[in-house]
């Protein structure tokens, strides 16, 4: 099956699935910036936003993108202008090679979008206020100036909103600020950290997200965050995920290896695939995920890892020893040998850790592996028709230059907490 009827399926199925009538959104447009492999365009344009073009600066990650939203004939493919070339690009070059033909487009883009890197403020790692990465947010208020959108919608790790110094603004405060005053209007802006699990999204991942509103919108008076925040058990419900939070086993439960015979992978010799079968009883996630996916279709990422067996001897001793859901403690790592300091064995009946771009931050829940690209993109809800591009990992000196599939994976923004925004906007603003 071509992709673009993949896309094409997906995008009638999940319709009916929400069962609400479709919103006059054939001209909302957006502009995503700092796209990554593109989980927040994917999710906006689930909820009906037309993209124009995105910005990413990573060739790997720019592949992906390119490859579902650029590649194929869909609902979801972008609207891209000619005088853009379609290829990893930055906004520095953005705003230096493309200023007066981003004025072309002033006040046709309804939101701009973008998550600008995060490792400069994540907790996960060194933060650190000189980090070059953080300039890159006011690259994105100097375009919302040009271009003047209806909305913004930043997304970004919740160390964003707390301040490198005592006597210093938090660097959240610090594009408030800014976008008070941006452009003709200036923008009325709200932000809190949104638990992204409470959206079907089967992880601890707690993102800090800000919408600004431009101040000439009618907004009904209304905080598009607290519309976010009540709507969440309207939005898993229109998905088929009513009930409790999505645990991993819901989520990744049909791709177990179990006794079935593996496959070699296509373009990886020396590799081994999970064989992508179709159960007979899949959860409501699971079928959500399968959407649009013919009975033949064979996703991309499924490779498994060649564990040296030492390795798989360790991953066995501590799904049989430690606790799972809980990363080991410091008694453990020393017990099993390993200087891993966020390793941890999954449980089934719980959420996943937060997904990360390092694949061996977690171990599967049953069988003694890290999990595959794809695993890790359930847990983020990107569908099994999403296509991955690039390497599947890197290290030393090339993490700074390759962003592989973990990476990609790593570091979107769960679609379906995307589209729970993007369908969030279309509800409190005036269109009709």
């Amino acid at each position: 099956m071509e992709q673009k009827y993949k896309h094409k399926e997906f995008a009638e199925d999940r319709r009916m699935i929400k069962n609400v009538k479709k919103h006059k959104t054939e001209n909302l447009a957006f502009v995503d910036l700092f796209a990554g492999c593109g989980g927040l365009s994917l999710g906006l344009s689930m909820a009906g936003w037309k993209g124009i073009f995105a910005v990413e600066k990573s060739k790997d990650a720019f592949s992906t993108f390119k490859s579902n939203f650029c590649e194929s004939e869909s609902s979801y493919s972008f609207d891209w202008p000619e005088w853009l070339p379609v290829e990893a690009t930055t906004t520095s070059i953005l705003l230096t090679e493309y200023y007066n033909q981003l004025y072309t487009i002033k006040g046709k883009i309804d939101l701009l979008a973008g998550g600008p890197p995060c490792q400069g403020f994540s907790s996960a790692g060194k933060r650190n206020g000189k980090d070059p990465r953080n300039k890159l947010t006011e690259d994105y208020v100097t375009i919302v100036n040009i271009l003047q959108p209806k909305f913004i919608v930043l997304e970004n790790v919740r160390g964003f909103q707390i301040p490198f110094a005592k006597d210093e603004l938090a660097y959240s405060e610090k594009i408030t600020r800014c976008l008070e005053k941006a452009g003709k209007f200036g923008y009325k802006v709200f932000s809190d950290l949104i638990d992204a699990s409470e959206f079907g999204v089967p992880q601890m991942r707690k993102r800090y997200i800000m919408i600004g509103v431009r101040e000439d919108i009618n907004v009904n008076n209304e905080d598009p965050i607290i519309h976010l925040k009540n709507r969440t058990k309207k939005f898993r419900e229109s998905r088929n995920l009513n009930g409790h939070k999505i645990c991993v086993r819901e989520a990744i439960g049909d791709l177990e290896i179990r006794e079935q015979k593996l496959q070699n992978c296509k373009h990886n010799s020396g590799f081994k695939c999970i064989k992508y079968t179709g159960r007979r009883k899949l959860t409501e996630f699971q079928h959500l995920m399968r959407i649009g996916v013919e009975k033949d279709y064979e996703p991309d990422s499924l490779r498994l890892t060649n564990h040296r067996p030492e390795i798989i001897k360790r991953f066995s001793r501590i799904l049989e020893n430690c606790p799972k859901g809980v990363t080991l403690s410091s008694k453990n790592r020393k017990k099993f040998s390993t200087k891993k300091q966020c390793l941890t064995p999954l449980h089934p009946k719980m959420l996943a850790r937060t997904v990360t771009t390092l694949p061996d931050d977690m171990i599967h829940y049953k069988e003694p592996r890290i999990l595959t690209v794809r695993e890790n993109a359930r847990l983020q809800t990107f569908p099994d028709w999403f296509t991955f591009r690039g390497k599947y990992t890197t290290g030393g000196q090339l993490r700074k230059e390759e962003c592989p599939r973990y990476s990609q994976v790593g570091n979107a923004v769960p679609p379906l907490l995307a589209e729970a925004i993007g369908e969030t906007l279309q509800e409190i603003f005036c269109y009709e």
